[in-house]
């Protein structure tokens, strides 16, 4: 394989070559492909169609438990269908919408970020999206058919144990951890793979762009965090529950301060999960709408690393309430206080880039200001909390509701809103009205900051968390009422971005395959790209590629066109089959089974050990006869 400047990046002059490439990269036409698709592009967007959807969901059950709290001694919602509420939605926005949207997001751009035409495990792609579907599936079955979750996300011992949570309730929400774990390290190891050993010629780690540092950060964080909270929830919780064992009982020997340990080294970093990846997002829009390359790039690299190393040490701060050794607590402490520094690091290098580029103001950068002025405010009582003593006096109130989601819906949602706003070119093909886009913008920072503020003084006050109602005394409900108008304003924001997207779908205008004018590899493809992301492979010449003129771009020769081929693999071995589907629905079926009988772990095994076999069987090359 030969790299050449001839012909120009993304151009066959052979039209042979054309069709050899568009027939081995085809997809089955009708509903057998789309039960075998194994194309990044495809599977990314159902991940991030099927994530929004949650979020949806997730975003009605937060306006049904404000419309509860608007008043006091509202009789809208009883005590038990509100505790099923706040479980769904917090385990709905956690599990099923913030991971894999940003995993989704990741499966879709690194590939052609990277100068490549799918991750490393196509196969294994599909299988992960699959098992994330079927479990948020068999949530919200367990939901509708009032055997909802009800006790809270993270499901503290003893109280979600068999004494105390009868039924099958919480068994339902650990077994749905199986499912979206599972799906979470499916990409994260295709991922790091795809990062570390299917790159552009030419493309050294120094030269990647920031989203894929991101993506390669959270995916290791994924790889260490995730088995922890299976752990926690299908050996602790689950066999607890299932089959008498007594991790948690304290009368036999067990110890309930063991799940939350284990349950919140998974539990704090998965913030982090959900943060790093909106951090290359911003990277990715600062630097395409100030056309300026980032600054300080080494310095943003580390910083995303060391936040992803620190992030693993921080998990006690949940738990300063427990009554912990104090030495203990003054580590944690201050490490929490520490990671503040990374994050800093980057806001820093973001302004500097602002400073020294020329900003277009549209509205992926209208998000990312936002982002700034709200993350800061959450990181700023993130540090008031890492303090023990303010930390005991707020602790399970509001003030920790308010922290939380300005963190994760500034640190995340919004830097989200901007990448779909900058990224949907390459989605569609078409542009997003920029007017009602900022429109939006408004909307939600407003909506937002209306709903959330509010619940500091709450906390203060001290209302606690995951209470149904509360008495008129305590002087809580002018600014409950506050925060309810603000969550009506968000869903008034969430209607004007679904209709801009839909509109903009249809009769958007042509985007092109640069509209912005990047720098980096996803803007060489076509909007939307093709099955194959490239016609010819691209070669990376600079950090930026895009950015170098026309002439000096050079492309690679001699990647075979008959066959699914990239470079550094032998062969992408990602012929449509249906196995992944049928090996995901048998362990699903089988996984769901064993929510209500333990035996069921015997056929669920045995079932997808078929699914296996049929999976890696070996297949002759298509064209290739005996």
């Amino acid at each position: 394989m030969t790299p050449v400047t001839e012909p120009p990046l993304g151009e066959i002059d052979d039209e042979g070559e054309r069709r050899a490439l568009e027939r081995s990269w085809r997809r089955r036409p009708g509903i057998a492909g789309w039960f075998t698709v194994t194309t990044h592009q495809a599977l990314g967007k159902r991940y991030i169609v099927t994530a929004f959807v949650f979020l949806l969901i997730g975003g009605v059950e937060a306006l049904f438990m404000r419309l509860q709290l608007a008043r006091p001694d509202n009789p809208l919602i009883g005590p038990d269908k509100y505790n099923q509420l706040f479980t769904t939605h917090g385990t709905t926005m956690m599990f099923l919408f913030a991971v894999p949207m940003m995993e989704g997001m990741g499966v879709y751009l690194v590939p052609l970020m990277l100068g490549t035409r799918n991750v490393a495990f196509p196969r294994l792609n599909a299988f992960g999206y699959w098992m994330f579907l079927f479990g948020g599936i068999f949530l919200y079955a367990g939901f509708l058919t009032n055997t909802g979750p009800d006790a809270g996300w993270f499901a503290y011992t003893p109280l979600s144990g068999p004494q105390f949570s009868p039924g099958k309730r919480v068994d339902i929400w650990a077994q749905m951890i199986t499912f979206t774990e599972i799906s979470a390290l499916c990409v994260a190891t295709e991922l790091i793979a795809t990062i570390l050993k299917m790159r552009a010629p030419g493309m050294s780690l120094t030269r990647i762009p920031m989203f894929c540092w991101s993506m390669l950060v959270q995916s290791f964080m994924v790889v260490f965090a995730m088995p922890a909270v299976m752990v926690a929830s299908n050996i602790f919780l689950l066999l607890d529950r299932t089959v008498g064992t007594h991790f948690s009982n304290a009368a036999e020997g067990g110890d309930p301060l063991l799940y939350q340990h284990v349950f919140w080294f998974f539990g704090h970093p998965e913030v982090y999960i959900i943060f790093i990846p909106a951090l290359g997002m911003v990277s990715s829009i600062v630097e395409t709408h100030t056309r300026r390359a980032i600054f300080g790039y080494p310095a943003m690299v580390l910083s995303l690393v060391s936040t992803g190393f620190i992030g693993f040490g921080l998990w006690v701060h949940h738990m300063f309430a427990t009554g912990l050794p104090q030495i203990g607590e003054a580590y944690f402490t201050a490490a929490s206080m520490m990671i503040a520094v990374a994050s800093g690091v980057q806001i820093f290098c973001w302004i500097a880039t602002m400073w020294s580029g020329r900003v277009h103001m549209r509205t992926p950068m209208y998000f990312v200001l936002g982002f700034v002025f709200i993350f800061v405010l959450g990181g700023l009582t993130g540090v008031m909390l890492a303090a023990i003593p303010l930390d005991l006096q707020v602790h399970d109130t509001f003030f920790v509701v308010a922290h939380f989601h300005y963190v994760l819906i500034g640190g995340a949602l919004f830097p989200l809103f901007g990448a779909f706003y900058h990224w949907f070119p390459k989605f569609t093909g078409r542009m997003m009205n920029d007017a009602l886009g900022k429109i939006n913008f408004w909307i939600l920072f407003v909506g937002f900051n209306l709903t959330f503020f509010p619940m500091h003084i709450l906390g203060l006050k001290g209302m606690t968390r995951r209470i149904y109602t509360y008495p008129a005394e305590m002087g809580w409900g002018p600014a409950n009422a506050l925060a309810t108008v603000g969550a009506c304003i968000i869903l008034i924001g969430g209607i004007v971005f679904i209709a801009n997207a839909l509109a903009s779908r249809v009769h958007g205008e042509i985007a092109g395959p640069d509209p912005w004018d990047g720098g980096t590899l996803e803007w060489a493809a076509d909007s939307p790209p093709r099955n194959y992301n490239f016609v010819n492979l691209p070669v990376a010449t600079s950090r930026y590629p895009m950015w170098t003129p026309p002439e000096e771009r050079v492309v690679v020769t001699g990647v075979r066109h008959d066959r699914r081929e990239a470079l550094v693999t032998t062969l992408m071995d990602a012929e449509p089959p249906i196995w992944p589907f049928i090996t995901a629905l048998l362990l699903g079926l089988g996984l769901v089974g064993a929510t209500f009988r333990f035996s069921w772990y015997y056929p669920a095994f045995g079932a997808t050990g078929i699914g296996l076999i049929g999976w890696f069987w070996p297949r002759r090359p298509e064209g290739v006869r005996s």
